[in-house]
C-alpha cells in the first residue's frame, strides 16, 4: 500500500506488527533526520532472521544492486535491502529496483526525508507501505540520552534536547563528541565549578562541544535554509552568478537537485509569471531531465534553467492577485455564485434561474463583458492588476 496508510508511531501500528510476526513486505520508512528509520529496518531484519544489505543511493549505483541479487554465500533468509535516501535513486535506477521488489527477490526497505508520493515512482510506490515516522518528543529525547549512560545534569539535558530538535542523531553524536572531549578530565574555567567531573557532562561542555571544529552537523539545518533562502533571492533579484554560486554550494554540499528543481518551478511562476510565461516550461523541463539524469550531468541543466531564470523579466501580479483572492475566501467564506454563471444541466435547475443572462456563449468564448462573475458581495473588485494594461474589445 502506499502513502495513504501511513502508521504515525511504531506500538501497536502496522509495523510493529510486521515485526512481531514476521510479515516480509517491502516498505518505506519516511520521516525526519534522527527518527531511527536505520534502527528499525535493523531491528525488522533481525526480527525476520534475514541478510540485511545497506546501501545509500547518494552513492549506490544499478551495480551495486547486482552484486546483491548475484550474493550466494552463506544466505538462509530473504535478502532485504535498506535503501538509505531512496529519493535520491533517479526513475531509471528505480525502474532498475522494481523487477526485484516485485518478484521477491528483494525485500526492499527506503528510506526518506523528502514525501515518496513525489519522490518514488508509483509503479514502486504501489508495491510498498509507507511508513510516517515523527519527530521524537522532547520526553522521548530523554529517554535516549538517559540510555547513554552519560551523566547530565537538568539543565544541561534541558539543552541538549532543545538542541537536538527531535534529531536523536544529532543528541548522541554531542554526547559522544562531548564524552570524548571531556569525559576524562576535571575540566575549569577561571576558577569557576567545574564543567566535568568523571562521566559528569554540563551544560557548558555541551555547547563548547558543538563548538568544537571537529563536530559536523547535518547539512540540513539552518545552513540548508539559508542558502536556499540567497538562491531563491538571487534570482529575484536577477543576478546569475550569486544564483550559480548558491546552487553550486547546494550542490556540493549533497542538496537533493530535485529539491533545488522544484523551488525553480515555484520560482517560475511566483516571480517571472506573466512577465516571460514560457519560464514555467523551462523549469519543468529542468525538473524532468534532473528526474532522468541525475547527478552529476543534472547540474548543467540546472545552471542552464538558473540562468534563465535570474535573466528573465519578474512579474508578481498573478502570485499576488491569488494570494488577495485567497484572503477573500477565508474572510467570506463560500458566496452564493451568481446564477448566470452556474451550470443548469436540468429543466428545474433552469427554471430556478441558472446560467440565465449568461451573455458569452462558447462560440464567443474568451471575449470581453463589463459584467462581474464575482459573488455579488466582492462585484467588481480587482485582483489581478496587469502591468501594461491594453484594452480588450468585443
Amino acid at each position: 500500500m502506499g502513502e495513504g496508510n501511513p502508521s504515525t508511531g511504531l506500538r501497536a501500528g502496522p509495523l510493529h506488527k510486521a515485526i512481531k510476526e514476521k510479515h516480509v513486505l517491502s516498505f518505506i520508512l519516511w520521516g525526519p533526520p534522527g527518527v531511527g528509520k536505520t534502527t528499525l529496518a535493523k531491528i525488522y531484519a533481525n526480527a525476520l532472521g534475514a541478510n540485511l544489505f545497506e546501501l545509500s543511493a547518494v552513492s549506490a549505483g544499478k551495480d551495486d544492486i547486482r552484486k546483491i541479487i548475484s550474493e550466494t554465500g552463506m544466505l538462509t533468509g530473504p535478502k532485504v535491502l535498506f535503501l538509505d535516501e531512496i529519493h535520491r535513486f533517479n526513475k531509471a535506477q528505480q525502474d532498475f529496483l522494481l523487477p526485484y521488489v516485485e518478484s521477491g527477490a528483494l525485500v526492499l526497505i527506503g528510506a526518506t526525508t523528502e514525501n515518496p508520493s513525489f519522490e518514488v515512482i508509483p509503479a514502486l510506490l504501489s508495491r510498498c507501505r509507507v511508513f510516517v515516522l515523527e519527530e521524537i518528543s522532547d520526553r522521548d529525547m530523554e529517554k535516549i540520552i538517559k540510555r547513554t549512560g552519560l551523566k547530565l545534569d537538568k539543565t544541561a539535558r534541558d539543552w541538549l534536547v532543545r538542541m537536538a530538535n527531535g534529531d536523536a542523531r544529532q543528541a548522541i553524536s554531542v554526547l559522544d563528541n562531548a564524552s570524548s572531549l571531556y569525559g576524562s578530565t576535571l575540566l575549569t574555567t577561571g576558577g569557576s565549578a567545574p564543567l566535568i567531573t568523571g562521566k559528569k557532562i554540563d551544560v557548558e561542555a555541551l555547547k563548547n562541544t558543538v563548538q568544537n571544529k571537529f563536530l559536523r552537523f547535518d547539512k540540513k539545518g539552518e545552513e540548508h535554509y539559508n542558502t536556499i533562502s540567497a538562491f531563491i533571492k538571487s534570482m529575484r533579484a536577477s543576478q546569475p552568478d550569486a544564483a550559480l554560486y548558491y546552487l553550486s554550494r547546494m550542490i556540493d554540499a549533497s542538496e537533493d537537485p530535485k529539491f533545488i528543481a522544484r523551488r525553480m518551478v515555484v520560482f517560475a511562476s511566483e516571480d517571472i509569471g506573466m512577465a516571460q510565461p514560457t519560464a514555467l516550461v523551462v523549469a519543468n523541463e529542468v525538473f524532468r531531465a534532473v528526474e532522468t539524469i541525475g547527478l552529476p550531468e543534472a547540474g548543467i541543466n540546472l545552471a542552464h534553467g538558473v540562468v534563465y531564470l535570474a535573466e528573465a523579466p519578474k512579474d508578481r501580479s498573478a502570485y499576488d492577485a491569488y494570494g488577495a483572492a485567497t484572503e477573500d475566501v477565508k474572510k467570506h467564506g463560500n458566496l452564493p455564485i451568481p446564477k448566470e454563471v452556474r451550470n443548469a444541466p436540468t429543466k428545474l435547475m433552469k427554471e430556478l434561474g441558472y446560467h440565465k443572462g449568461y451573455d458569452l456563449p462558447a462560440g464567443q468564448a474568451g471575449m470581453y463583458t463589463d459584467k462581474s462573475y464575482l459573488p455579488a458581495k466582492l462585484a467588481g473588485k480587482r485582483y489581478y492588476i496587469k502591468k501594461n494594461k491594453k484594452k480588450q474589445g468585443k
